[in-house]
């Protein structure tokens, strides 16, 4: 049957099904509980987020590697077609097959080798609604697991789909999106028999959720609100009744620790976004550390009760959540570690066990929001506030020095390899009227500008460093800000997908260039490399802008000024 191949299967299934053209039958039992748990052991596929729970965005197929990728070049394409701000999912792999997500949570199933469509799937939405979203239409990845592929969507559903066939196999309503207008962007992850995923929720007067379902049938399993009044301690951190519309969504995937059963997620900022407290104890909007937006959680996989957690920035009025969702495993010097990077360009190092800290480092070369975070108790020193009225040159912009879309880690190297963005905001703060209940409004509470430190234009790098001790090994300079997930494979290469178009290979080991290619448009989400009938490929989302990246067109000229908003393609590398 392997002989057979993924093409001839999907020709004869389209003549004797009547059009839909199935993956193999296998395809039920192929990405079970156990296979999750070791995907990390799987290198010819990409089974989550990712990659693996291990959270490495590593490869370790060797076929393309330091020696032979200048031979590398375009396989195929696919076009989604209705891609407004571009595509920015994390594409998965499964036995010649990739799956993947493009705007408006549209799903597709493609001959890995050939990129033949095997079945698509077009959700119908709440367009009226998607319209007043402000992360809309964007949708950030799937999970796949017990046979079917699961999707989030902006207007608050969770939807499951045969692996096969693309057929729905249920449908639900997690979030009642048309009275609160958030939903879901970030992609689900797959844990057991379960389906986590986290609600959109910083910028708009809600409580953000993580739900857990059940896999086969789609039913709540738990529920988990990082805001949740029922608990006197998060209450008392909430001043003027503000936890009533708190933030704290948790729309980006987090991770899975199978030997401990417990779930690393992260939460975003509070609402209103940015608060005009001079003592932000006692005083602004929503006096108090605000728990637990902006942490780090860690929770018990089968119940979703809180077992630990560690708030990285208290009171955030600078909107540098904890959401970036990224856990990287790390075992070292005996130790199980956490390797989680904050918006605000500090890299948090935690125990595994209780997430009390080892080290926390920083990655941008701006920074002036804090005079530091102590590297032994995470406790910020020397922070700033917010008047109301004009408040200038704060490093880094909200955009964040560390965005969302995933880093890497290469096992073989050691090296922690991240994109870091160089840019400060000015912020026209406003003494915002409270909102105590939940309501389809954002909640801001400023006006703001992002602008270049010392007067430059915003500006971008990717850095090889110790992952523990922060330490740099190279970096690699870029014109704009690198806003897509980084690669790095067991053939020593690291991958960086830019801004202008570029996709670029260098060698792992010491930062040489080694190849690269002009996609034709910004690139805004991820890239993983997978095997299809014995064969290695490297696959790359594009397509502008995300909401990080969209004022490049203003900043920079050409390229990035004719670049479209509503276009993208899926891009399939191989050797010649």
């Amino acid at each position: 049957m392997k002989r057979f191949g993924m093409m001839a299967l999907a020709l004869l299934a389209a003549t004797m099904g009547g059009g839909i053209a199935a993956a193999p039958a296998s395809a039920q039992d192929m990405v079970s509980a156990e296979k999750l748990n070791h995907a990390d052991k799987d290198a010819k596929d990409w089974l989550s987020y990712r990659g693996s729970y291990l959270d490495y965005n590593f490869s370790g197929l060797t076929q393309i590697n330091a020696k032979n990728v200048k031979n590398l070049n375009v396989a195929w394409m696919h076009t989604p077609g209705r891609s407004k701000w571009g595509l920015q999912a994390m594409p998965l792999a499964v036995d010649g097959v990739l799956y993947y997500a493009g705007s408006y949570s549209r799903v597709f199933a493609l001959d890995g080798a050939t990129g033949q469509v095997i079945w698509n799937y077009f959700p119908e939405l709440d367009e009226a609604l998607i319209a007043k979203q402000t992360h809309s239409p964007d949708n950030r990845g799937i999970a796949i697991s017990r046979g079917k592929v699961y999707v989030g969507t902006i207007d608050g559903r969770l939807i499951a789909l045969d692996m096969r066939t693309g057929k729905k196999v249920w449908d639900v309503k997690l979030v009642n999106s048309q009275k609160l207008t958030i939903g879901f962007s970030g992609a689900p992850l797959a844990v057991k028999n379960m389906v986590i995923i986290g609600t959109q929720g910083g910028e708009w007067p809600v409580i953000g959720t993580i739900f857990a379902v059940d896999a086969d049938t789609g039913k709540t399993v738990w529920q988990y609100h990082p805001i949740d009044a029922s608990d006197p301690k998060v209450k008392g951190s909430w001043g003027n009744d503000s936890w009533k519309t708190g933030g704290g969504g948790a729309w980006q995937p987090g991770t899975y620790d199978p030997a401990s059963n417990t779930i690393w997620w992260g939460t975003s900022n509070p609402a209103p976004l940015f608060d005009w407290a001079k003592d932000w104890e006692k005083d602004g909007s929503r006096p108090g550390v605000n728990l637990y937006t902006s942490s780090v959680l860690a929770l018990d996989a089968d119940t979703g009760k809180l077992k630990f957690y560690h708030q990285e920035i208290p009171h955030d009025i600078w909107d540098f959540d904890s959401a970036v969702g990224e856990f990287v495993m790390i075992d070292r010097g005996g130790k199980d570690l956490v390797v989680h990077p904050n918006k605000s360009g500090y890299v948090f190092v935690y125990n595994r066990a209780d997430a009390s800290i080892v080290n926390v480092w920083r990655a941008n070369e701006n920074s002036n929001f804090v005079q530091n975070i102590d590297p032994h108790t995470g406790q910020l020193i020397g922070r700033t506030s917010e008047a109301v009225g004009d408040n200038k040159g704060i490093c880094p912009s909200f955009t964040g020095a560390i965005g969302w879309p995933p880093g890497s880690y290469n096992p073989k190297t050691g090296l922690y390899y991240r994109a870091v963005a160089e840019a400060c905001m000015n912020l026209k703060v406003a003494k915002t009227t409270p909102v105590v209940e939940p309501q389809a409004q954002l909640f801001v509470g400023a006006q703001f500008t992002v602008t270049g430190p010392n007067g430059q234009k915003p500006f971008g790098h990717v850095d090889a460093r110790d992952p523990v001790t922060g330490k740099l090994k190279f970096s690699i300079k870029f014109q704009a800000p690198i806003v897509a997930s980084t690669l790095t494979t067991a053939g020593n290469l690291l991958f960086v997908p830019d801004a202008a178009g570029w996709l670029h290979a260098y060698d792992a080991t010491t930062g040489k260039e080694l190849w690269k290619h002009n996609d034709g448009s910004s690139h805004n989400g991820g890239i993983i490399s997978y095997e299809a009938h014995g064969k290695q490929y490297v696959a790359v989302v594009a397509g502008c802008c995300s909401l990080s990246s969209f004022g490049n067109q203003f900043t920079y000229g050409l390229p990035y000024s004719a670049q479209s908003t509503d276009q993208g393609e899926l891009i399939v590398y191989a050797l010649k």
